[in-house]
């Protein structure tokens, strides 16, 4: 603490202590008033401005310091100085004083409490920076919530000063002017709790519900301006037309399907989307023939002299489009019109929020739910409009093995991609800005992973910043910054890992005035609304995790909000999103992990269990890895997850469906696993936990037990 705060600190606490110890509030008792209340009048009709002005600095005071009094001064206000005049002194007088305190509030207490409660203030600064003045206008027009609380409270907030002093000044208005009002009868009033009736609290507190009222009114009203520029059909052809069929499109229109709605799915490429064509589906084929290929390569790990194998490149290019093709049939058409959904392939385009047009055709709607997802991103930068830069769409097209493969950045797309190339052969680079790849990973699972990626060959090129990409004779060189050098890397192919980009363009959003120009991702509210109602959207093109298990997950709360909205609405949950990368070592985590623990100041304890000591893991030539749990300091609840290790993605789901409903540790040490099994580690780390928290007093006692029963 610096000294401006603790001199600020010791004037505030004279101040309370001399208030109390000469018994100032007793001047400020609604008795001493009354029988004051005729020379009082007297000094204030011959002062008139001098008494306003130390009227204003005496309420300001008490208000800013929250002492006892405010209440009294307001009736004293009404009483010597009329209704008008006194309604604007204490009005502005009120409103100056909370925000003294606000201040005084956020100088001396946001930084420690914001630091050492972050993770429970930051929903609460969401929820302020989306409806703070609904929030503070409501709680002003209720006086049965103590303003002396409300002041200190918002200071700790993200709302600014100016906002919450002209929302406080309005929002105050009404009670002060009962008040004042009150205070001009100042005679018939023998406490300040006859002011306030039951009847008039009651119509307070219907005046706080008034803004949340008008809200949803001006809510209604902007949707309905939105609406009337289109012609709403007297009848729909269908309940819900869904755009898109990858997996929230998929899962959306099933779930409609299965409810008896009639449901339109609109794809105009693949059945299956990203995740089967370019996404999982591939990649998770590559992954296991590469996989193969170390594991040959480490044979004499195994016991093995030696092994050899074989192959041609585009033979497992081949075998993937095989797996591709054998999955189809689940997400094809065939199956989804089996289930009930009418599916049409072409190119949608929305006319309206009621109307979706495809194959010249329109689609009447009561429900349209945009599935678009997104495409991989290419950064702009010079000279690499030379190129024909490879992403993880493009790549399974290749036929032949590129000896020098560039990679654009460290994610789990350019990891996993990197890897398996490597592992195939090529010398393989892999270029990104940070220091460590899977940036939004702890630095211990990052640091195993590129262990592993540099075992397998690949140059690991940490804070390197793109410059530009040049081209001469054939030959391709990437010109970086790194450390304030130029560095030069020579490939022959370029594949780009840097994001994806959200689909908004090319299916008629414009026409429903939802996009604008820059616009990165389709907004929605909790509910997967759009500015019109009547519209949903899920998966990777709104975000904000772009996985196919979170678009599923999305999908059911689009077709049940869509169908079931007017009954019953369902706020989307994020709180046990699965994250997994799947590496040579998987990376798997769900809930905070160690980095977003310390970053939000989540007081957290850490419990680690490393897999070099898991038995199955070293028959497997495995063991690397950890089990990393954090759970809530002096209690067995778990925050979060972060597994290394073979199969770490496999080892999840026991977390999740303890997390999901909230089991601790002790019930997953309590659950029998087989032996030997790499789910095993998850009852060991809780193990480690239970020893860290092991009852010593009742040992010492256990001890001294067992030594008397052997004597």
């Amino acid at each position: 603490m610096n000294w401006k705060k603790g001199l600020l600190i010791a004037i505030i606490a004279l101040v309370v202590i001399a208030f109390f110890i000469y018994d100032l509030g007793s001047y400020l008792n609604l008795s001493y008033i009354k029988s004051q209340q005729t020379s009082l009048q007297t000094w204030v009709d011959d002062n008139l401005l001098l008494s306003g002005l130390v009227f204003m600095a005496v309420y300001i005071a008490v208000t800013a310091l929250s002492l006892p009094g405010a209440a009294v001064m307001t009736l004293v206000a009404g009483a010597v100085f009329g209704l008008l005049s006194g309604l604007i002194l204490v009005s502005f007088a009120s409103t100056i004083g909370a925000t003294f305190s606000f201040l005084i509030a956020r100088y001396l207490l946001r930084e420690p409490l914001t630091n050492k409660f972050q993770s429970h203030i930051d929903p609460i600064n969401k929820g302020i920076a989306k409806d703070g003045m609904f929030y503070l206008f409501t709680l002003r027009l209720v006086p049965l919530v103590p303003f002396f609380v409300i002041n200190p409270v918002m200071g700790l907030t993200t709302m600014r000063a100016r906002t919450f002093y002209w929302v406080s000044q309005l929002g105050m208005l009404p009670g002060t002017a009962v008040y004042v009002n009150a205070g001009t009868q100042l005679g018939a009033i023998e406490q300040a709790g006859d002011i306030v009736s039951p009847g008039l609290l009651l119509s307070f507190c219907l005046l706080g519900i008034f803004p949340w009222i008008a809200k949803a009114i001006v809510g209604g009203i902007k949707a309905r301006k939105k609406y009337s520029a289109f012609s709403k059909p007297a009848s729909f052809d269908t309940n819900m037309v869904v755009i898109g069929a990858g997996a929230g499109g998929l899962i959306t229109s099933y779930i409609a399907a299965a409810t008896k709605a009639k449901v339109t799915l609109i794809e105009k490429h693949k059945m299956g989307g990203d995740c089967l064509n370019t996404g999982c589906v591939p990649s998770k084929a590559l992954i296991r023939s590469t996989h193969f290929l170390a594991d040959v390569r480490d044979a004499n790990k195994l016991g093995i002299k030696k092994a050899e194998v074989e192959f041609d490149f585009a033979d497992i290019m081949a075998r993937i489009k095989r797996v591709i093709t054998t999955i189809e049939p689940h997400d094809s058409v065939e199956r989804y019109e089996s289930l009930g959904v009418d599916c049409e392939t072409g190119e949608a385009t929305i006319r309206s929020p009621w109307e979706v047009e495809v194959n010249g055709k329109v689609i009447t709607t009561r429900n349209i739910v945009i599935a678009t997802g997104a495409r991989p991103s290419v950064p702009n930068i010079p000279g690499i409009e030379n190129l024909t830069p490879l992403t993880s769409d493009t790549i399974w097209d290749l036929q032949q093995r590129p000896e020098r493969l560039l990679v654009l950045g460290a994610g789990a797309i350019g990891c996993e991609l990197g890897q398996c190339f490597a592992r195939l052969g090529s010398q393989v680079s892999l270029v990104y800005r940070k220091p460590q790849v899977l940036t939004n990973e702890d630095l211990d699972a990052a640091k195993v992973v590129e262990s592993h990626l540099l075992e397998d060959g690949i140059s690991l090129c940490a804070e390197h910043t793109p410059v530009r990409f040049e081209t001469s004779d054939g030959q391709h060189t990437l010109i970086c910054e790194h450390m304030g050098t130029e560095r030069r890397i020579d490939f022959d192919q370029l594949l780009v890992a840097t994001g994806r980009t959200p689909n908004l363009q090319g299916f008629g959003l414009e026409n429903l005035g939802l996009i604008k120009q820059g616009d990165k991702q389709l907004e929605v509210d909790e509910y997967l609304r759009t500015e019109l109602p009547n519209v949903f959207a899920c998966g990777d093109v709104i975000g904000p995790y772009r996985f196919t298990h979170a678009a599923s997950h999305q999908a059911w709360y689009a077709a049940v909000n869509g169908l079931f909205g007017q009954l019953k609405r369902f706020k989307v949950d994020y709180s046990y999103i699965p994250f997994t990368t799947y590496t040579s070592p998987e990376v798997a985590r769900i809930g905070i992990n160690e980095k977003q623990a310390i970053d939000k100041g989540i007081p957290h304890e850490v419990v680690k269990y490393d897999l070099d000591d898991l038995d199955r893991a070293i028959t497997d030539e495995a063991a690397y890895g950890f089990v990393k749990v954090l759970v809530k300091p002096g209690s067995d609840k778990i925050l979060g997850v972060t597994l290394v290790g073979e199969h770490a993605a496999e080892m999840l789901p026991e977390f999740a469906l303890a997390m999901k409903h909230k089991l601790g540790l002790n019930k997953i040490l309590g659950t029998l696993h087989a032996y030997p099994t790499i789910n095993e580690a998850n009852r060991f780390a809780a193990g480690v936990w239970k020893k860290r928290h092991a009852p010593q007093k009742a040992l010492a006692w256990l001890e001294k037990f067992h030594r008397w029963m052997r004597n």
